[in-house]
């Protein structure tokens, strides 16, 4: 095997697993981010949504053998925990034999990963580099050393850009024959930190995610290893339920006492935090294709760029990861044309369905997770999963607890949609729910549907 010179656009969360699996497989890396490295200064300070790491993360993370140094760093979430305007609890667990998805700091993991990749002899970091042009045809990058005020070019062999959204690499693959669309969502996000009881203490239950559902807006609430919470306030950018409405401190309080109340006590300093921290926008990216010859592809957020609300979009950048490493064992990583355009063709539809399931997961959570309707079907789908674990698996643990893929279980999801719209029409299925019928009915719609 002829071992290649690599570079890699982007350390964040991919960037830097992508970096340990290459290098691992012997290939010289090297690492370019234009921002500073975040284990010398906060880069994420006041803009961060916590993440998940589901089934899908773990996998990559055990391939790349570095899971070890993430779980000393991650919490369990076993349940979703609504509150509603009173105040009053609801916990909906994620699978009938609670199983966890777990919330972690966007900040500590991207720490860790970097630090992972530091270790390997053949991988060398640079900070600072902002990416100015890159030559796919020659896989050759001009980088901008922000320190040294000068433009470095680097020739390698291959080029993978991991440079999220606004992808510098992305924007020269759209110079030629490239499909690109980007959609922002009418929501934005703006962070809002719960801190912990002055004995360090969580003042929520760390295990559940914690969801205000409010139908037109929502905040939710992941816990931290220090007792905290890293919450997300999600709202339109105008109209009746907007940022655009809250002007000043009073605007705020009178929001808060009458959407947000349980919550107030919890945010000693929810002024100061709301009127500091930044209104970030959100986007959908679909692109393709999201290689180029032999030289260069695109990987995580830079090819698929989704809304935050499956806590996906880390877990399909680094299933990416995995799927190119499990590639290059199977044809070897002196075949790279065969290799990336085997990735192309296995991820695009995956990339493309995640974001569809992102989109579907938002309405769930800030409106159905409140709707009875909704809480008595996923009791219906909890005893069809539990006495027929071979036929019915529910959408959300397809997605987060199995390597099902994500356009396979988008549309077994709609099928299920389907089944269960036949299934809540039946008449007094509120008090039948747990029947025989019930359970009859919905196994010969699989059947049929199937």
């Amino acid at each position: 095997m002829s071992k290649k010179n690599i570079t890699i656009v982007g350390g964040g969360l991919v960037g830097s697993l992508l970096t340990v699996f290459l290098a691992k497989r012997g290939h010289t890396v090297n690492l370019f981010e234009r921002r500073p490295d975040p284990r010398r200064t906060n880069v994420y300070a006041g803009r961060s949504i916590n993440l998940v790491v589901s089934h899908r993360g773990w996998t990559a993370l055990k391939a790349a053998g570095v899971h070890e140094a993430v779980e000393r760093i991650v919490v369990p979430v076993y349940a979703r925990m609504t509150h509603d305007r009173d105040g009053k609890l609801t916990r909906l667990p994620y699978s009938i034999d609670e199983r966890a998805i777990h919330s972690v700091s966007r900040g500590e993991l991207n720490k860790v990963m970097l630090s992972e990749a530091e270790k390997l002899p053949n991988v060398k970091l640079h900070f600072e580099h902002r990416c100015a042009g890159v030559d796919l045809d020659n896989a050759t990058c001009t980088f901008h050393d922000e320190r040294a005020g000068e433009q470095r070019v680097v020739k390698a062999d291959l080029v993978f850009g991991s440079d999220g959204a606004p992808s510098a690499v992305r924007q020269e693959m759209m110079k030629g024959r490239f499909n690109f669309s980007q959609s922002f969502i009418e929501h934005d996000y703006k962070e809002i930190a719960f801190p912990p009881n002055a004995d360090g203490t969580p003042q929520m239950d760390p295990h559940c995610l914690h969801i205000w559902p409010r139908r037109f807006f929502m905040m939710m609430g992941l816990a931290n290893q220090d007792g905290g919470f890293t919450g997300t306030l999600f709202m339109p950018h105008e109209g009746e339920f907007s940022f655009d409405t809250i002007k000043d401190e009073q605007d705020l309080m009178r929001f808060f006492e009458a959407h947000f109340k349980d919550a107030i006590p919890m945010l000693p300093d929810l002024a100061e935090q709301y009127f500091r921290n930044p209104q970030s926008p959100l986007a959908i990216i679909r692109c393709g294709p999201w290689t180029h010859k032999d030289k260069v592809a695109l990987i995580g957020d830079a090819a698929h760029a989704i809304v935050p609300f499956y806590g996906e979009g880390m877990n399909a950048g680094y299933e990416d990861c995995k799927v190119l490493n499990d590639l290059l064992n199977e044809h070897g990583d002196d075949n790279w044309a065969t290799v990336l355009d085997a990735y192309g063709k296995a991820r695009k539809p995956n990339g493309d369905a995640i974001a569809d399931l992102s989109l579907r997961n938002f309405v769930e959570m800030r409106d159905l997770v409140a709707d009875p309707r909704f809480i008595l079907r996923k009791k219906i789908e909890g005893r069809l999963q539990a006495r027929h674990p071979d036929k019915w698996i529910p959408l959300y643990s397809q997605v987060k607890f199995s390597d099902i893929g994500y356009k396979t279980a988008w549309d077994e999801g709609l099928r299920h949609d389907r089944i269960m719209e036949e299934v809540l029409a039946m008449p007094g299925i509120e008090e039948k729910w747990e029947s025989e019928e019930v359970e009859r009915k919905a196994l010969e719609l699989l059947e049929v549907t199937g």
